[in-house]
């Protein structure tokens, strides 16, 4: 089996290009023609023909299948189920703000980390994602659009949020960065992606000498040991003081902060006093703090607290200066909100 072009960020490129005596303007075109551009056809402007030959007898251009397409009814959120060819699926987000998209990666086949908010985690962890697998979902995200939604292809955001623990997968989700990152292809800004961890702290120490300088988003979920340990199990072995801990010691750009994620669940983490303590760890840091109303999904015996309980835990956290901001949830009318992708589902609205 070829192995995938999609594998291969910049310096990979231009390393084989090197080590078969090719013409080096072969990895600017290649990375401009396939990611830039976003053709999915070979390559054969402004490229010698012995290169173009190279690559397309041994390497795969192929892409993720775009299995099934949900779209809001709601509000035009887009969620893919891609085929692999192992036949494994995953699930994609795209999320529709001004104009633009912001789009939420997948990692994993499932998850491995069994947080009991998530309706990934119900489904286990199957394998990890291939790099070109990860970047794959962008860019047939994109051409759907451009085929579908024409005027519409800019997906200006990235955020591994999607199905898996991005962190449990380092290398796979590093490279994915630096090829969105690279000046040849997407050319996304550091300042537009996000990674999202429920603390694997394996990850977390590797992140300073080795992420690309982009933003980092922490499942926090629970300021009690206790409960956090109900909500993310991983928190009994990595615990959050550890957790916090490290990412203070991360190193950020100016005017950049850490995004603190908090589901708030009916009855079990959204009082005053959960939200005091939240305020008090998190005081004096460059945070900033998303309230996420739970949403539902099949078998699930959490419930969203009432409006006016999510509006004052948020009183109260604003009480202490931090950035403070409740997302609404988009797509959840076809369980693409947060913690509610889960590559076994049915879901009965389609197109």
């Amino acid at each position: 089996m070829k192995p995938s072009f999609y594998d291969l960020n910049y310096s990979d490129l231009e390393m084989i290009i090197n080590q078969n005596n090719l013409n080096s303007s072969a990895a600017t075109v290649l990375f401009n023609w396939h990611y830039k551009k976003k053709e999915n056809t070979q390559c054969l402007n402004k490229i010698a023909k012995c290169s173009a030959d190279f690559f397309q007898n041994n390497f795969d251009f192929s892409l993720p299948e775009i299995d099934t397409v949900y779209e809001s009814k709601k509000d035009r959120t887009v969620k893919f189920l891609f085929k692999l060819k192992d036949q494994h699926k995953v699930e994609t987000v795209l999320i529709p703000f001004n104009n633009k998209y912001s789009i939420c990666l997948s990692s994993q086949v499932g998850c491995a980390m069994n947080c009991s908010f998530c309706f990934t985690g119900k489904q286990g962890l199957k394998r990890n994602l291939t790099t070109s697998e990860i970047v794959g979902q962008f860019l047939q995200a994109w051409r759907w659009l451009a085929n579908n939604r024409a005027g519409e292809e800019r997906i200006l955001n990235i955020v591994f949020m999607g199905q898996g623990e991005p962190l449990h997968n380092f290398d796979a989700v590093k490279k994915a960065c630096e090829i969105f990152l690279s000046k040849h292809g997407t050319s996304i800004g550091v300042q537009k992606i996000t990674i999202s961890t429920a603390g694997y702290i394996p990850g977390l120490k590797r992140w300073s000498q080795e992420i690309p300088r982009v933003n980092l988003a922490l499942s926090l979920h629970s300021p009690f040991e206790e409960k956090r340990n109900q909500l993310i199990p991983i928190n009994k072995k990595y615990p959050l003081d550890e957790v916090l801990e490290i990412i203070d010691k991360i190193p950020l750009n100016k005017k950049q902060f850490i995004t603190y994620e908090y589901i708030l669940i009916k009855d079990f983490n959204d009082s005053p006093e959960d939200a005091e303590k939240l305020g008090a760890i998190l005081a004096g840091k460059s945070a900033y703090i998303n309230l996420i109303p739970f949403n539902s999904f099949p078998e699930s015996h959490y419930q969203c607290p009432d409006v006016d309980k999510i509006e004052n835990f948020k009183a109260v956290l604003d009480t202490f200066k931090i950035p403070t901001l409740i997302r609404g949830a988009k797509g959840d009318d076809v369980l693409a909100a947060c913690g509610q992708l889960n590559s076994k589902n049915k879901i009965a609205i389609e197109c």
